[in-house]
């Protein structure tokens, strides 16, 4: 009897220390009013964002915060700040947790029945559950394929934030050359005006013409004015492109040195286009990783057409008599060898292929699309520097005509006001060629800009993350 109860005692006593190891429930409560304030209170001077660029420059940035802020240094606070990132961050913590799932070994059993009311009758059972066919090998293949494909989506997901900040960064610039090619052009309105007034005063001309540039001028301060108020929306959707309030943004110097010089179509052959798109796609990686992950799911289907065994030993205690035994089980495949997910999983294989190569025709289609496009807006700003030069010419000659004295200031304002539309013009054209540049940039998911953002790869260090003290 004693004998009973020490072996009862060491049960418990396992159990009680299997116990201990468990993992306990932490709470992890959102507070919107919180969320709001942590989010108002960003700002690109944040040394968490430091640390989190050298990780993934593997350089030190000095000075900090940089005198003037650049696509990619901007893209790199995008990929600190975004919570689009952080989700998908979020999912590939979860993959990871997968495969520890996949890789995790069955657990034994056991049973214990005690004699009722005899305390002389005792049954102890263990039960080892045996894998076999490979099972776990090919569910941690799957899980691991699922988590290269997370891996590569966030790749493709930092990639997007980052095109965003681009033309984001773009429209602004733009947005505020804008603001000062009007504001040059009100000055030379306003001179020309002045002018017309003294030639009225003199009896040369009548009002009409006065009147006329006066109304032209009106129009110039209006257009100012709506100039900037895209400059402060432009600003608001780089804010919101990076996750940071527009505060953060306001005192800032954004710097594109080769904003004016797109690269040219000559170094961008249409078969290496189409090359870099089908190598360089992210969400093409990302389809393989599935496919691969379809595969071993189907040999994992097919796996269990074999059945796991259970062995284990018993002991039975009856009237001062111990008794052993050793147990087998396995279920008997005699109805069915698993033919419905097998053909499950064929399918789902079929359909990651196919998807696979329907977003592979889309990439090349694409692709050439976009380079056409580039093409043309290309040869487009070409036409407009063409002819904002000769304008240029043309208000030098006039420069020098009022200084020989044979024309006169009014001649050289209205040149210099076609020229400032010229400007403009040209400013809308280059608008449409950086829009193009972006837009093939996106189809091959490789920078294109000189000296712009760096390839993207899932191995990009520390693009998983910044540490936990990001401020949500």
């Amino acid at each position: 009897m004693n004998g009973i109860r020490k072996e009862i005692f060491v049960l418990f006593a396992v159990l009680l220390l299997a116990g201990c190891a468990m993992q306990r429930y932490k709470p992890a409560p959102i507070v919107p009013g919180l969320a709001a304030s942590q989010f108002e209170s960003r700002d690109l001077a944040d040394p968490g964002l430091r640390a989190f660029a050298e990780t993934i420059l593997g350089h030190p940035l000095s000075p900090w915060p940089p005198k003037a802020w650049d696509l990619q240094t901007l893209s790199l606070a995008a990929w600190y700040f975004n919570p689009t990132l952080n989700s998908v961050r979020a999912r590939i913590a979860g993959t990871d947790a997968a495969q520890v799932t996949a890789g995790a070994r069955p657990n034994p059993s056991l049973n214990f029945s005690p004699g009722i009311p005899s305390p002389y009758l005792l049954t102890l059972d263990f039960a080892f559950p045996i894998e076999t066919a490979h099972k776990r090998m090919h569910r941690l293949e799957v899980a691991r394929r699922l988590g290269d494909a997370a891996r590569f989506d966030l790749a493709d997901t930092a990639w997007t934030v980052s095109s965003a900040v681009r033309t984001a960064l773009v429209n602004h610039l733009l947005a505020t050359r804008s603001v000062e090619l009007f504001r040059s052009e009100a000055k030379i309105r306003q001179d020309q005006i002045s002018i017309l007034d003294q030639i009225v005063s003199a009896g040369e001309s009548s009002r009409q013409s006065t009147d006329a540039a006066r109304i032209e001028l009106a129009r110039t301060r209006g257009a100012i004015v709506a100039a900037e108020g895209q400059v402060a929306g432009t600003r608001a959707a780089l804010s919101a492109a990076i996750g940071v309030p527009v505060a953060a943004l306001q005192s800032l110097n954004f710097s594109w040195p080769d904003l004016d010089t797109p690269p040219g179509a000559e170094s961008l052959l249409p078969a290496e286009i189409q090359r870099q798109a089908i190598l360089n796609r992210l969400d093409l990686r990302r389809s393989l990783a599935q496919y691969a992950a379809a595969e071993a799911a189907l040999q994992l289907e097919i796996a269990k057409q074999y059945p796991d065994v259970t062995i284990g030993p018993g002991y039975t205690y009856e009237e001062t008599h111990s008794f052993f035994t050793l147990g087998l089980s396995t279920v008997i495949p005699l109805f069915n060898r698993n033919q419905g997910p097998i053909a499950e999983a064929e399918a789902h294989r079929q359909e990651a292929a196919a998807l696979f190569l329907e977003r592979q025709a889309q990439v090349i289609s694409r692709s050439e699309r976009a380079l056409a496009v580039y093409t043309a807006a290309l040869k487009e700003l070409a036409e407009s520097d063409s002819l904002l030069r000769l304008q240029e010419a043309q208000s030098q000659i006039l420069q020098q005509a009022i200084r020989a004295g044979t024309d006169t200031r009014l001649s050289l304002d209205n040149a210099e006001i076609q020229k400032w539309t010229l400007a403009r013009a040209r400013m809308d054209a280059l608008a449409r060629a950086q829009k193009a540049l972006g837009e093939l940039a996106d189809a091959l998911q490789r920078p294109l800009d000189p000296g712009g953002l760096f390839t993207i790869t899932p191995e990009s260090p520390g693009l998983l993350g910044p540490s936990k003290n990001l401020k949500r």
